[in-house]
C-alpha cells in the first residue's frame, strides 16, 4: 500500500503559492518517523548468562599458594629477569598478528558506523539527468501532431526512510557496539597468550642452553674417562671392553648435542617470529646464556570470582552472546509491516511543443511550473513467505543458545586451566627438589667411581652406570626446571594477566594508523579516545554517533 501527495504544475505564470501545503506534509511526515523510531523493539533484551563459581581453589590451602588480591599487569616482573622484560616489550609493540587484532578493531567500528547510519534516511540521492528521445513513427497508436522527438531534462533530490517502527536498526546498533566490545576482547585475549608465549618460549631456549650445557659437561667428563680407559687398556690393566663401553657413551652424550642445537635454533625462530622479526634478528637478544628463570616461594592468586571479570576470553564469550541476541530482533522485525517515508523534488523540462506551456526548453526549468513533488508513506508486508522468516528468527535464536552454552564452557574450561597450572606448579616444584638432591649424589658417585676404578677397586661398569646417570639426571633436573617455570606463566595466563599493559595505548602501531589515514578519509574513527572501552553507560552511547 502506497499513499502518495504529488503536486501538479501550475500554469505558467500563475502564483505558486500552494507549494507550501504538501512542504507542511512534508514535515508532519519527517516528525512520524521520528515519533515511530522512538517505539517498541520487538526480540529479547541481552541479559547476561550465568556460570558456576568455586569458593575456592582446590590446591589453596597450599603453603605456596596465598589467595589475596594482586595486580597482574606485568605478571613477568616475578621472574627478574631483564632480557625477558624486553623481548614482552618488543612482542608487544611489534607482533604483526597482535596487529591484525587491532586492525579488527578498526574494522568493527566502521562496521558500527553503518549500522548507526541505517537509523537516519537510507536513501538521500540528489540527481540530475538529460535524455534525448524519438518515437518511432511506426507504432501503433501514435496520435496525429505528437512530437516524436524531443529532449528531456530534470534535476532533483530523492530521500527514502525507512522508519524503525519494530527496533530493527536499533537492534542492529546494539549488535555492532557488543561487536565492538568483542572485538576488543578478542584483542585482549590474544594478547595474554602472546605474552605467555613469549615467556614460554624463553624459558623453552634458557632450558635448552641448560641442556646442552649439562650435555657438553658431560662429555668433557667422559672424554677424561676414555683417555683413562685407554691408558690402562694401554697399560694392560684392563681389557678394551673399558675402552669400547667409554667410546659408546662419550658417542652417545655427543650425539644429543646436534639435537640441542636444532632445538635452540628452532625455538630462536619461534620466538623472532612473535617479536615481529627476521630469524636472524633475534640472536642480538640473547648474546648472554643465562640460566632457566628462578620462580618465587610463593605465587599469589585472587579468588576464583575474579577470574569471570577478568580473563577477556570469557569476556569475548559473553559479548558474543550480547552481538547475537539483538540479531533475534532483526529477524523478528521482518514479521511485521515495514513503514517507509518516500520523497522526491525537482526540476523537470522538455523542449517538446506538446507540453502544457507550449515551446519550453532547458532554460524553463528553473520556471515555477516546472516544478514537481512527491511525497508520501509507504508499507511493506511479507504476507506470504512460507516460513522463511520464521525459520531465519529460529536460526538466530538457536545461534544465540549455542554461544550461551559456549560461555558456560568457556568458563569451566578457565577454571581447568588454572587448576591445571597450580597442580603442575606445585608437583613440579617438588619433583625439581628431589632431582637437585639426587642430582648432587649422582655427582658424588661419579667422583667415587672414577677414584676407585683408577685405584682398581672397581671395574669400569661402574664408572659407566654412574656417568650415564648423571648424564640422564642432568638432562631431566633442565627440563623440569624449565617445567616449573613455564608452569607459572601458565597460572598467570589462565587467570588472565598480562592485557592489562595495552590500557591507554593504541591498538595499532602508528605506522599502520599513518598508512590508513593516507589511503583513506577515516574521519575521526582512528583517534585512540573512539575505541577507549567505555567506562559508564554514557560512555558507551559515545560509540553510537554517527561519523560523517
Amino acid at each position: 500500500m502506497t499513499v502518495t501527495i504529488k503536486r501538479q504544475p501550475e500554469p505558467r505564470g500563475q502564483n505558486n503559492g500552494r507549494i507550501a501545503v504538501p512542504l507542511i506534509s512534508i514535515l508532519c511526515l519527517i516528525f512520524l518517523g521520528i515519533f515511530l523510531n522512538g517505539c517498541t523493539m520487538v526480540g529479547p533484551d541481552t541479559v547476561q548468562p550465568k556460570a558456576p563459581v568455586p569458593e575456592k581453589w582446590i590446591e589453596s590451602d597450599d603453603a605456596r599458594i596465598a589467595t589475596e588480591p594482586i595486580d597482574y599487569t606485568q605478571w613477568w616482573d616475578v621472574f627478574n629477569d631483564e632480557t625477558l622484560n624486553e623481548l614482552i616489550g618488543t612482542a608487544y609493540k611489534q607482533n604483526l598478528t597482535l596487529q591484525i587484532a587491532g586492525i579488527r578493531i578498526l574494522e568493527a567500528r566502521a562496521q558500527l558506523g553503518i549500522a548507526v547510519g541505517e537509523l537516519y534516511p537510507q536513501t538521500q540521492q540528489a540527481r540530475g539527468e538529460t535524455s534525448r528521445n524519438r518515437i518511432s513513427e511506426n507504432q501503433a497508436n501514435t496520435s496525429p501532431g505528437l512530437d516524436k522527438s524531443y529532449w528531456d531534462y530534470s534535476t532533483g533530490f530523492d530521500a527514502a526512510w525507512e522508519l524503525d517502527f519494530w527496533g530493527k536498526f536499533r537492534r542492529a546498533v546494539e549488535a555492532g557496539v557488543a561487536n565492538l566490545e568483542a572485538s576488543i576482547a578478542d584483542y585482549d585475549t590474544f594478547l595474554v597468550s602472546l605474552l605467555a608465549e613469549v615467556a614460554q618460549t624463553y624459558v623453552s631456549i634458557r632450558t635448552t642452553e641448560q641442556r646442552l650445557a649439562f650435555a657438553e659437561d658431560n662429555a668433557a667428563i667422559q672424554k677424561e674417562s676414555l683417555r683413562i680407559a685407554t691408558a690402562r687398556f694401554k697399560g694392560g690393566l684392563v681389557t678394551e671392553l673399558d675402552v669400547t663401553q667409554a667410546r659408546t657413551l662419550l658417542e652417545t652424550t655427543l650425539a644429543t648435542i646436534p639435537s640441542f642445537l636444532a632445538d635452540l635454533r628452532t625455538a630462536k625462530n619461534s620466538l623472532a617470529i612473535l617479536l615481529g622479526l627476521m630469524p636472524h634478528e633475534v640472536d642480538a637478544l640473547l648474546v648472554t646464556v643465562k640460566p632457566i628463570p628462578s620462580v618465587p616461594p610463593k605465587v599469589l592468586v585472587d579468588i576464583p570470582a575474579d577470574l569471570l571479570r577478568r580473563r577477556p576470553d570469557i569476556q569475548l564469550a559473553e559479548l558474543q552472546i550480547a552481538t547475537q541476541s539483538p540479531l533475534i530482533g532483526v529477524a523478528q522485525a521482518d514479521l511485521y509491516p515495514r513503514f517507509t517515508l518516500l520523497g522526491s523534488i525537482g526540476l523537470r523540462s522538455s523542449d517538446s511543443s506538446q507540453t502544457k506551456a507550449g515551446d519550453s526548453g532547458f532554460s524553463d526549468m528553473f520556471e515555477s511550473d516546472s516544478f514537481e513533488l512527491f511525497a508520501g508513506p509507504s508499507i511493506e508486508w511479507n504476507l506470504f513467505n512460507y516460513g522463511r522468516i520464521k525459520n531465519r528468527v529460529r536460526v538466530e535464536d538457536a545461534r544465540l543458545e549455542q554461544l550461551i552454552v559456549n560461555y558456560k564452557d568457556t568458563v569451566l574450561k578457565a577454571y581447568q586451566e588454572v587448576e591445571d597450572a597450580l597442580v603442575g606448579f606445585l608437583r613440579r616444584q617438588e619433583e625439581e627438589g628431589f632431582l637437585v638432591n639426587s642430582v648432587k649424589a649422582s655427582r658424588r658417585s661419579v667422583e667415587l667411581s672414577q677414584q676407585q676404578y683408577l685405584e682398581g677397586l672397581v671395574d669400569y661398569q661402574r664408572v659407566l652406570d654412574a656417568q650415564r646417570s648423571l648424564s640422564e639426571l642432568e638432562d631431566g633436573l633442565s627440563i623440569v626446571t624449565g617445567s616449573v617455570a613455564t608452569n607459572l606463566i601458565a597460572i598467570y595466563k589462565a587467570l588472565g594477566g598480562g592485557w592489562q599493559i595495552r590500557e591507554g595505548q593504541d591498538f595499532v602501531a602508528a605506522e599502520y594508523i599513518e598508512a590508513m589515514r593516507n589511503r583513506t578519509d577515516w574521519g575521526r574513527l582512528l583517534s585512540p579516545e573512539t575505541l577507549e572501552p567505555p567506562a559508564t553507560p554514557e560512555d558507551r552511547k559515545k560509540w553510537r554517533w554517527p561519523d560523517w
